[in-house]
């Protein structure tokens, strides 16, 4: 089945050409040209002498998207654009290594991750059943500046928007630079709700890679959707950023926040919109899908079986982005007429 994508009608001021149609667009400049407020030598501190040595004389260090150490294995390093990740020494990973690691970063929280403090790299941790690290992921935060060109035309609307792409294609640094723009160029009260520190960085002073948004510090994970309302409730935002929406809660809030009158921006795990659509817990978000039985003459009259998918709201998030790739996005607006359609082909 092909996704077949439509804008539908809506009142507002029409979109500049780059947002009008479908938008498959690419940056012009790489993020390593562009990443230059972030802090490499933080994060090869906590790995072992010989691979931060390793890693700070190789010339694409720019390039750098993590480093994996699990216990008992060697080191790798996985580098943007290149689909194998690479050795950093011929000897394996000791228990002492990963300790030190440990030590340097501090404490994790629920959800096995930390940050370094005044930066925005992560550390994801890997335990045993006894509870022992014995593997660390160390993924590079980066803050890029005109990363989201292709789409700043859609924030002057004042709708609310949602990325949608797999792990690791860069969601969290969009919503980094989103922040920046909302909150300074367009002057914009943003709230960003952060779970993991992802996003406004490690340690209680925020990143100044977002700009003057402020953040909120979420103490568990499923907690998310209580900040959220707390976020609307306490702080008058105008605009709530919230990064990996996942549960039944969150979009629950989402759609809450969204009837308030509130800008939304946030990120879900998907390769399409097809597969937020197909996601019974996530398909709300863009107005959610119900199961209608028709007449027979209204399903003759339409040349579809009797029972059909409908959709049962207006969606929360009138624009969706999906990120296919680093640089190349493809962007729908989720109104009535896009979904139906998506729907009716489904059917």
């Amino acid at each position: 089945m092909k996704l077949i994508t439509t804008y539908g009608l809506v009142q507002m001021p029409p979109p500049c050409r780059r947002c009008s149609g479908l938008l498959m667009s690419k940056l012009r400049a790489s993020s390593s040209e562009n990443a230059s407020d972030y802090d490499m030598n933080a994060l090869f501190q906590i790995l072992p002498r010989d691979l931060h040595d390793n890693l700070l004389n190789k010339s694409r260090h720019a390039r750098l998207l993590e480093v994996i150490m699990d216990l008992g294995r060697l080191p790798e390093a996985c580098y943007l654009g290149e689909s194998s990740r690479q050795y950093l020494r011929d000897t394996e990973v000791s228990m002492k290594e990963l300790e030190y690691a440990q030590n340097a970063v501090g404490e994790f929280g629920e959800d096995n991750r930390a940050g370094i403090e005044g930066t925005l790299h992560r550390i994801s941790a890997i335990r045993n059943r006894e509870g022992k690290v014995v593997g660390l992921t160390c993924r590079v935060g980066r803050a890029i500046r005109g990363h989201i060109d292709m789409v700043q035309d859609l924030l002057q609307y004042g709708k609310s928007i949602l990325f949608v792409g797999r792990p690791g294609v860069g969601k969290t640094t969009v919503m980094r630079e989103i922040a920046r723009v909302l909150s300074e160029e367009l002057q914009k009260r943003v709230v960003i709700v952060d779970t993991s520190n992802e996003i406004g960085g490690g340690g209680d002073v925020s990143h100044p890679a977002i700009g003057g948004a402020r953040r909120l510090h979420v103490s568990e994970p499923l907690m998310q959707h209580r900040v959220m309302i707390e976020a609307v409730e306490n702080h008058m935002p105008e605009v709530i950023i919230v990064d990996e929406i996942g549960t039944e809660a969150d979009v629950n809030a989402c759609r809450s926040i969204a009837e308030r009158g509130v800008m939304l921006v946030g990120t879900a795990h998907g390769e399409r919109l097809k597969n937020i659509v197909e996601n019974p817990t996530l398909c709300d978000l863009i107005g959610g899908v119900e199961t209608v039985i028709l007449g027979d003459q209204e399903a003759r009259t339409r040349k579809c079986r009797k029972t059909i998918l409908e959709r049962k709201a207006p969606p929360t998030f009138p624009f969706c982005v999906e990120m296919r790739k680093r640089h190349y996005w493809v962007t729908h607006r989720v109104y009535c007429s896009t979904f139906d359609l998506f729907l009716c082909l489904w059917c």
